[in-house]
């Protein structure tokens, strides 16, 4: 049996928080919960403590961005299996059995994605990434029919940050979540990361939830806007600058600005690519984690998808 530590990063969510935790409760598989609270101020990691004494509570004096809670979450477990889980995602009893059961039978892989529906339990919010060539990342099969959440394309590159499995082993061997940004791109980084350190994914289509969507983190915001913006310049820098890249995000930030009425996307990202000034240049993912189908006018459908279903 692996052990598994579930790290559930909040932030003046409890109510979010609560059913979360009332559903792990249910779990068919053992496991340890670890509550990381962001510098909550409505006295979540006290309730938490009150209502659920076997969850470990990581307090943090003022939020540090998911990417920081997270890693300070994997580091107060030492399960072989981590599950990053969002406090909005509602999970079934056989949710955590099914989604490290691939772990057990396959030693390569390095992580695995979650089935995440939408409120309606019908249509798909993500089954892992997918990432084109400019190293964008998008929820996989967005909007598809939950019947087809077993496709194999879009090209899977690993799970979302929202509910997926990594191997401790692997998650360790690569540094865990980039805490150069605040949020938004950490899991896609991650995922090629993963894959250029020779770990493979899959998909556990067994494991499905509902991700009730924005709940946590708030739905389009200019500072959200800004956050998602400063994490594309910084990873951009990160891997390098193609000309692809270049056309891509002007469109992208000027098709923002038209919608938005403001420059919070630019903004960010010209943050973002100062920030990275001077980190080590990474080297680009293998060509399994890319899809070279995902072209110009299919990535700019698919971020108008994420667009709309954040709006």
């Amino acid at each position: 049996m692996l052990t598994i530590d579930v790290v559930i990063p909040t932030y003046d969510g409890w109510p979010l928080l609560e059913r979360c935790l009332e559903l792990l409760r249910a779990q068919t598989i053992a496991h340890r919960v670890v509550v990381v609270d962001n510098g909550s101020t409505d006295g979540t990691p006290t309730n938490v403590r009150r209502e659920f004494p076997e969850a470990v509570v990581v307090e943090l004096p003022e939020n540090i961005g998911f990417p920081a809670a997270c890693n300070r979450g994997v580091a107060a477990g030492d399960g072989d299996v981590i599950v990053l889980l969002n406090n909005d995602v509602e999970v079934p009893a056989t949710f955590l059995e099914a989604l490290v059961q691939p772990l057990v039978a396959r030693e390569p892989l390095g992580s695995v994605a979650a089935v995440l529906l939408q409120r309606d339990g019908q249509s798909i919010d993500s089954v892992g990434l997918c990432v084109d060539k400019t190293l964008a990342g998008f929820p996989r099969l967005r909007g598809e029919p939950r019947a087809e959440s077993g496709s194999v394309r879009p090209v899977l590159a690993g799970p979302a940050g929202g509910a997926g499995a990594y191997r401790r082993v692997a998650w360790t061997a690569v540094g865990g979540l980039d805490e150069g940004v605040f949020g938004y791109g950490e899991d896609v980084d991650l995922a090629v990361r993963l894959a250029g350190a020779g770990w493979e994914t899959t998909v556990a289509t067994a494991a499905t939830a509902i991700h009730l969507g924005s709940a946590s983190f708030g739905r389009r915001s200019s500072w959200q806007r800004y956050q998602a913006g400063f994490s594309r310049g910084y990873f951009v820098r990160r891997y390098g600058l193609s000309t692809g890249t270049v056309l891509t995000e002007a469109i992208v930030v000027v098709g923002d600005a038209v919608i938005s009425r403001d420059f919070s996307a630019v903004r960010g990202r010209l943050a973002g690519w100062r920030a990275a000034r001077g980190a080590a240049r990474r080297p680009r993912p293998p060509a399994w984690a890319i899809d070279r189908s995902i072209g110009l006018p299919a990535s700019l459908r698919m971020r108008r998808t994420v667009y709309a279903s954040s709006a």
